[in-house]
């Protein structure tokens, strides 16, 4: 007797997937590695030369189901326990450490206002802090130095990093809520809470290829400019 096969509604026979040699090979990869890898990392290490990228789509589809789902965070790759078992996972063990006020105050400024520099971070919240609280967070691998602001002193800027986005489970720092979301959820008093430590309630808009626009650049050039026409009178 010949079974009968049933047809999907386009009458499109759909075969179960399956990997290929280099695709198990990736998957291998991904898992066994003690942090997210990005795309060259991973065809530095697999037999052969294939699209990397299509095969990452097609295992993070394969896992889109399951208790385990692989994820791309700021274009690293790694498995991570699905969020709709998040309840079973809450029965771990854990030991917490509280930050300060100053250390939490300051990590939302360089969240929301980054590339900043200690001294606008002072500014932003009205008082000096100590010289931990920044070594606190970069210990924690959540801040790091940007480089230099194009000012005189060159102070040092601080931004966020992938470690941050991985620790909070955010895709991108757009993912993050405003200040009116944060008291609307009931997390923070909106009315007593300094709105400027949140930019002013405006969320931190990412660039293109992670390019950070300087603040004051406008006012460098209307300076220069100026300085350049009085010498010319």
């Amino acid at each position: 007797m010949i079974k009968k096969v049933k047809l999907s509604k386009d009458n499109v026979l759909k075969f179960p997937s399956k990997l290929t040699d280099v695709e198990k090979e990736i998957e291998a990869i991904i898992f066994a590695a003690a942090e997210p890898l990005d795309i060259d990392t991973i065809e530095s290490k697999i037999s052969k030369k294939i699209n990397i990228f299509k095969s990452l789509e097609k295992l993070q589809n394969e896992y889109s189901n399951r208790g385990i789902n692989l994820v791309c965070i700021k274009n690293k790759w790694s498995f991570r326990t699905s969020p709709k078992l998040s309840n079973l996972m809450s029965k771990e063990k854990t030991v917490e450490k509280r930050l300060s006020r100053a250390a939490i105050e300051t990590l939302a400024i360089i969240v929301y206002h980054q590339p900043v520099t200690r001294a606008e971070i002072e500014e932003i919240r009205g008082v000096a802090f100590g010289t931990n609280t920044l070594e606190i967070l970069m210990e924690l691998d959540w801040v790091k130095p940007g480089g230099r602001k194009d000012v005189p002193g060159k102070p040092i800027l601080y931004v966020t990093t992938d470690n941050f986005l991985s620790h909070f489970n955010l895709q991108k720092l757009s993912d993050l809520p405003t200040v009116d979301e944060l008291g609307a959820a009931g997390l923070i008093d909106s009315s007593s809470v300094d709105n400027a430590i949140f930019g002013s309630g405006k969320f931190f808009k990412e660039k293109q290829e992670d390019k950070k626009e300087d603040i004051y650049s406008n006012i460098d050039e209307m300076l220069n400019s100026t300085l350049d026409n009085d010498q010319k009178n």
